[in-house]
């Protein structure tokens, strides 16, 4: 059996089984009890998976939906879209692939050792989406090494964004000693430069949680009551009968009632193991606050994450209805989790900038998914992971990090211009980075303004 075949089959038991055992193995490690250990890896798979069931569950509500509002607005569009599951299939299958784990851990043990970064990363599944990045660069620059340095300049960045992000999610969700390296959350560095005009603007500036907001208008506040109401406006945007339209709105209702209490299990996960690697460090490692990095439905108890990756599904028809050149009809990829991960993360919550945010950023995916359908099918061809309809391209509408895969691989031709756009954009983000280290907790601000408008 070769490497692949082994990581392969390593692989295959999925995210839900592969990060509760290497969380057992660290709490053990830190010094949890046996039995405190496995009960922390249990819980974590349970809420992976709990999670993921929600997640499914929702897809394939509105998913119908989003199709239906896509008929009724004649749109008929070249690219399917297969979502990440799709990305992730054919990426793994892509025999250079398990490589990156060399390029993740690598990377991750020297900025570790050299004190660069706090972040452990342990969602090694996701090293796919470092393959991803490696294979399409390939693809656009001809350059193997090129694909490689690509795949590691996403680690770093990965890295230093759980380093940013750790103090909010303790603050946010009360999770001690862990983080989301998780490189969807890269559109928060486009994202930064609005945000940043937003704090002049003083609607903006207010608390707008599902907590302030439920002292403001109550019962219609409330997870369930907003996700029927999404439910109905949605299926009634699709035609969808009075019964139909009646029967999503309870069930998407009841799907976000159900990511509080999935989420629940990541608390009971976390808060032991988090609290004993932090007394770990504090004994053994003077000065050094590691956090461990985990997969982004760890978020999954705010309601202002789903609330907005809801909203936006008719927006994203919309814009594939009328963006000039857009080939790509958001399906399986159309609940965003990038501009939902993304922008809780870069504002802390505050679910007006998050709507507004995702409306002018939705038509970067759209044209990331695009410009990539032509890698997307052919990697897709040359694996037969899965497969393409005749005449037809395959892509992904929410692609992560469009942006930074774009430039990297033009700045592999040599392109002048891609250069120059890359290094801005890295620039950008070492000044978020740099934003976060100064005030690392950026809903802090909004309970300062609230205070200030009640003296």
């Amino acid at each position: 059996m070769d490497w692949n075949s082994i990581v392969q089959a390593i692989l295959g038991v999925g995210a839900q089984v592969l990060i509760p055992i290497l969380i057992i193995i660290l709490g053990l490690i830190f010094g949890m009890k046996p039995s405190k250990a496995v009960l922390s890896g249990l819980y974590l798979g349970t809420g992976f998976i709990g999670m993921t069931m929600a997640i499914n569950q929702l897809t394939a509500a509105v998913g119908p939906a989003a199709k239906a509002l896509a008929k009724y607005t004649g749109i008929n569009l070249p690219s399917v879209d297969f979502g990440w599951t799709g990305a992730a299939a054919i990426t793994w299958a892509w025999p250079l692939a398990f490589t990156f784990f060399v390029v993740e851990i690598v990377i991750n043990v020297v900025m570790l050792l050299m004190k660069w970064t706090n972040t452990m990363n342990a969602d090694m599944w996701n090293v796919w989406g470092l393959a991803l990045t490696g294979y399409l660069v390939y693809q656009m620059s001809g350059s193997l090494i090129w694909a490689y340095i690509a795949g590691g300049i996403q680690a770093v960045i990965s890295l230093k964004m759980g380093d940013m992000w750790a103090p909010e999610i303790k603050d946010m969700l009360g999770y001690e000693g862990v983080t989301v390296p998780h490189i969807e959350a890269f559109v928060a560095v486009l994202m930064s430069p609005v945000n940043k005009v937003m704090d002049y603007i003083p609607i903006f500036n207010r608390k707008w949680d599902a907590a302030s907001l439920k002292r403001k208008i109550g019962v219609l506040s409330e997870p369930v009551t907003m996700g029927a109401i999404i439910g109905l406006v949605l299926a009634l945007a699709g035609r969808y009968s009075i019964g139909n339209a009646l029967n999503l709105a309870i069930t998407t209702g009841a799907i976000m009632a159900i990511f509080p209490v999935m989420a629940k299990f990541f608390m009971d996960a976390l808060t032991p193991f988090g609290t004993q690697m932090s007394n770990f460090m504090k004994k053994h490692v003077k000065g050094r606050d590691f956090v461990i990095g985990l997969d982004w439905p760890i978020l999954g108890q705010s309601t202002e994450l789903w609330v907005t990756m809801v909203v936006l599904i008719p927006v994203a028809i919309l814009f594939a209805a009328i963006l000039p050149g857009n080939t790509i009809l958001p399906l399986a990829g159309v609940i965003n989790y990038c501009i939902g991960v993304g922008g809780l993360l870069l504002t802390g919550g505050n679910l007006l900038r998050m709507l507004v945010l995702g409306v002018i950023y939705q038509p970067l995916f759209l044209y990331g998914g695009t410009y990539f359908a032509h890698s997307f099918t052919k990697l897709a061809k040359e694996t037969g992971a899965i497969t393409v309809p005749k005449g037809s391209s395959v892509s992904w509408s929410s692609i992560e990090a469009p942006d930074l895969r774009f430039l990297m691989g033009l700045s592999g031709r040599g392109n002048i211009m891609a250069i120059v756009g890359l290094i801005a954009l890295l620039a950008l983000f070492v000044w978020l980075y740099l934003q976060f280290k100064k005030n690392p907790i950026p809903a802090k601000k909004y309970e300062k303004s609230l205070k200030e408008e009640t003296k």
